[in-house]
């Protein structure tokens, strides 16, 4: 099951649970709506037009900016150079759901992960000797003592030259 949809002045190909980068979409609670579908294929081998009334659903995960790209103008023999970077804004959607002609077909939910809970500063100091800090209400992290130290590297042989007579 996928679907053909268009945001942004780009084509994407799309199926439920996928992850695609968007250009910044406004967004309504997370959610976001994918009108515009090009096209829509149930089983393999088998495309229904853009006709057939179908909606692209998702979720942002994700906002932030792109890499940086450098843009250098330049023109030779005039001493003209210029340099701008460029960061593009996007979107990190993931696809729930692909509905047309009464179907719906739909994303795994998402197992959210539980944090680790961080153990006691109390097990750190039965390991080795902890530096206090000298700002009063501050708890030192810093370790002395590690329980594997550097070993010192061996030490290099010299061998002594014979005179030639």
């Amino acid at each position: 099951m996928y679907a053909v949809i268009r945001a942004g002045g780009k084509q994407y190909r799309v199926a439920p649970g996928d992850v695609i980068r968007v250009e910044t979409q406004d967004d309504n609670d997370g959610k976001v709506e994918f009108s515009d579908v090009l096209a829509v294929s149930a089983e393999a081998g088998s495309v229904l037009p853009a006709g057939s009334g179908a909606l692209v659903s998702g979720e942002i995960v994700e906002q932030g900016r792109g890499e940086k790209i450098l843009v250098f103008h330049y023109k030779r023999k005039k001493q003209y150079k210029k340099l701008r970077g460029h960061r593009q804004n996007y979107s990190a959607v993931r696809i729930t759901e692909i509905a047309f002609d009464g179907q719906s077909f739909k994303a795994p939910e998402l197992v959210k992960k539980e944090k680790k809970a961080k153990p006691a500063h109390a097990e750190h100091a039965a390991h080795g000797h902890v530096k206090k800090s000298k700002r009063p209400g501050k708890a030192a992290k810093k370790k002395v003592t590690h329980p594997h130290p550097k070993k010192a590297a061996p030490k290099k042989k010299t061998t002594k030259k014979k005179k030639k007579a």
